[in-house]
């Protein structure tokens, strides 16, 4: 098992490394829009928080021995659904034709006010 950390995307805010490989899998932590260098995208529209997690994903996948086109299954966590129409659109620019499973999980409130959050699963 190794645990995954790249300045490309932000440190950890707790007690958890960014992804965790093993037996050829990559676990990616959840991604909230924060940039590599710590700004938190809280006044950011959906879009260009969207843009941010998926770019904070590349990276993490990356650093792990993997990228966008092995990834399996994704979990979105947004705080206000009528936002999907523009998170999707954006998620379907990133992975072009690769489909990963996927749920979408309405929530309340995100950290630091934040209104989406990303976690997936990958192989290397």
């Amino acid at each position: 098992m190794t645990f995954t950390y790249t300045p490309d995307a932000p440190v950890p805010g707790g007690h958890y490394s960014q992804a965790v490989v093993h037996n050829g899998l990559v676990f990616v932590s959840g991604i909230l829009p924060i940039t590599p260098d710590g700004q938190k995208l809280t006044d950011s529209t959906i879009a260009e928080q969207t843009v941010q997690i998926l770019a904070n994903l590349d990276a993490i996948l990356k650093a792990s021995g993997s990228k966008r086109e092995n990834v399996l299954k994704v979990t979105v966590f947004i705080s206000d659904i009528t936002d999907w129409g523009t998170v999707n659109q954006v998620y379907t620019q990133f992975f072009g034709e690769h489909r990963p499973a996927r749920s979408v999980v309405p929530v309340g409130t995100l950290h630091y006010g934040l209104n989406i959050e990303l976690e997936a699963v990958a192989t290397t």
